[in-house]
């Protein structure tokens, strides 16, 4: 899909309202439902990684941003993804630091040194294409790199035009959310105001952290057990479990306090 199909109002009205909303991006929450709502009509992908960083010396932090259950930062090992990162710049910077597309077929990719549950990996294993774009950053030696995957067969040449576009709105969006604990050194304990996102985080199961996310995207009990096969029946403990948990009494009141609680700065 073209990025502008045309230039009628409605197309442009459109792709303007999708990359406003980078503006209001303040949590991994916020970016998620951007990239998995608004963002999927020019850049489709389930899963995108993002990392910045010397990659001269191989000092990288990432961010990992899905909607797939367990695939999450937290998760993640970062010795496992660090070859895959090099790489992916050694060979954008390769292309002239243009956006590029790696098919990987139905064998899907896969992680080195990877534990043997990672479910990074077995998602990895599950997707077909990757597109790679990078920012530059000739003031300092943060340079950054996204890696978006996508189960789709590959992507078109408008798709890669499409990250060009799109990818300063990621990255400026991505560059207002809160580090991780472990993108960060390791000090005292403080009256730090990012807690309660770690609280909350900990506190919902991946399940149901998918649930919700599928929630805030708009979708009904049905149509969410569709997306992830199980039973509307389920679906609904699950909500009742997220409730209970966070202590409210209905979908906009927990897809609220989960955005304001994982908006602290």
């Amino acid at each position: 899909m073209a990025l502008l199909p045309s230039t009628s109002e409605y197309d442009l009205h459109r792709f303007h309202n999708a990359v406003a909303r980078a503006a209001q991006v303040r949590s991994h929450f916020d970016a998620m439902v951007w990239l998995q709502g608004d963002m999927q009509h020019y850049l489709p992908h389930a899963i995108l990684i993002a990392a910045w960083g010397n990659f001269e010396k191989g000092k990288l932090s990432h961010d990992i941003i899905s909607p797939l259950v367990g695939v999450r930062s937290h998760n993640s090992c970062p010795d496992a993804i660090l070859p895959m990162l090099l790489h992916m710049f050694t060979r954008w910077s390769e292309f002239g630091g243009t956006p590029f597309v790696i098919n990987a077929g139905v064998d899907g990719f896969s992680l080195q040194d990877a534990t043997p549950n990672s479910q990074l990996k077995d998602a990895l294993g599950t997707m077909r294409c990757v597109l790679v774009h990078g920012m530059r950053d000739e003031r300092g030696s943060q340079d950054c790199l996204y890696l978006a995957f996508s189960d789709i067969p590959t992507f078109s040449p408008s798709q890669r035009s499409a990250m060009a576009k799109v990818l300063p709105y990621i990255d400026a969006s991505l560059r207002q959310v809160a580090l991780l604990p472990h993108q960060t050194q390791p000090g005292p304990l403080t009256d730090d105001p990012k807690v309660p996102q770690q609280m909350l985080e900990s506190s919902l199961s991946d399940r149901e952290e998918e649930v919700l996310q599928w929630v805030a995207l708009g979708k009904t009990n049905s149509e969410i057990g569709r997306i992830l096969t199980i039973s509307e029946f389920t679906i609904k403990s699950h909500l009742r479990n997220i409730f209970k948990k966070l202590n409210v009494s209905n979908r906009a009141q927990a897809v609220g306090k989960v955005t304001a609680l994982t908006s602290y700065a």
